[in-house]
């Protein structure tokens, strides 16, 4: 995969998916003394980055290879990504997500007219669920993020940045499955060989970070974090071949930095944020690396969380005066 496989990606989803603001917050600036630039994919159709690569990929297919349908595994934002593109192509989904995924996540992609088949997380293999509904159906499976045409597709987001801010010295973003970073990693430092690339995971779903320093892929325990998008037990193989290669560091933040994060969206902002989507700015705001004078580039992926839950999570990182009305 080369940067000419987003820009033609950027070409077939051209006018399909929202060129999505890039949003600047002084307070955040002054805190930090940096310029943090925020790609706010929370305003993305869907709600998160995940369109641009199901999109993509759809677009890549031959049309008699989703005539069946397709299916895929996800904690729900790649699945509503994928139930929308289904229901615009008029052809059955199957989505196959945890049975703890968040309810708004899964109640969205019900709307859609997608059929979710539940799964338990701890004990249950979903890739395998999801190859034997594809092969009994005769469904296409359309993967979350470990697909050069999937990686492509997330790594528009990142020409879109650069082409708002121009040179840039950090770019920082969430890692789960892998595709996201392995896209924005190639676009970034094809385009930019000296900027930074940095990684960023919840504490205990760290794969990534442990698969770098083994030099191979490991796997970790089925994560608990407030992170429920960023939940993956190993990385993808075409990933991390990717990012391995490219990025320069993976850290990690733990839920109480993911809930102040958020909550510093909401308070300067009022940016709706799910903790996935927040990752990444924790890590800046932890100054893990520290960002001090430079000019930093933040993935917010998504926002897709219920509102009572958002402020729930935030509370404690909020002053009562912008709690918001009853």
């Amino acid at each position: 995969m080369q940067i000419n496989d987003v820009y033609q990606a950027a070409e077939r989803i051209r006018g399909r998916v929202i060129r999505t603001p890039v949003l600047t917050l002084p307070e955040l600036d002054t805190e930090l003394g940096a310029q943090i630039f925020l790609k706010a994919e929370l305003h993305q159709i869907t709600g998160a980055f995940k369109i641009r690569g199901a999109l993509n990929k759809i677009l890549t297919l031959p049309p008699d290879a989703i005539r069946k349908g397709v299916v895929a595994a996800s904690s729900g934002n790649h699945g509503r990504a994928v139930a929308t593109l289904a229901r615009t192509l008029a052809v059955p989904a199957v989505l196959v997500l945890p049975a703890d995924a968040p309810a708004v996540k899964i109640e969205a992609i019900r709307r859609e007219g997608a059929r979710v088949v539940l799964y338990d997380p701890v004990r249950d293999d979903r890739d395998a669920l999801t190859a034997a509904i594809a092969a009994e159906e005769g469904m296409q499976i359309l993967p979350s993020s470990d697909d050069p045409a999937v990686a492509a597709g997330h790594g528009t987001l990142v020409l879109e940045l650069l082409a708002a801010t121009g040179p840039l010295d950090r770019l920082v973003v969430p890692v789960g499955g892998g595709g996201l970073a392995a896209g924005c990693a190639i676009v970034a430092k094809t385009l930019y060989p000296a900027i930074e690339v940095i990684g960023v995971e919840p504490r205990d779903g760290d794969d990534t970070a442990r698969s770098l320093r083994a030099g191979h892929r490991v796997s970790v325990p089925t994560p608990d974090t407030l992170a429920d998008g960023l939940r993956h037990r190993t990385p993808g193989r075409f990933t991390f071949e990717v990012n391995r290669r490219l990025l320069d560091a993976v850290v990690t933040v733990d839920d109480d930095e993911i809930a102040a994060g958020m909550g510093e969206l909401w308070r300067h902002g009022r940016l709706v944020v799910e903790p996935s989507g927040a990752c990444a700015l924790a890590a800046v705001r932890a100054r893990r690396p520290d960002p001090a004078g430079l000019r930093v580039g933040v993935v917010l992926s998504g926002g897709n969380v219920d509102e009572e839950h958002f402020h729930r999570i935030i509370a404690p990182h909020v002053d009562r005066s912008y709690a918001p009305a009853r």
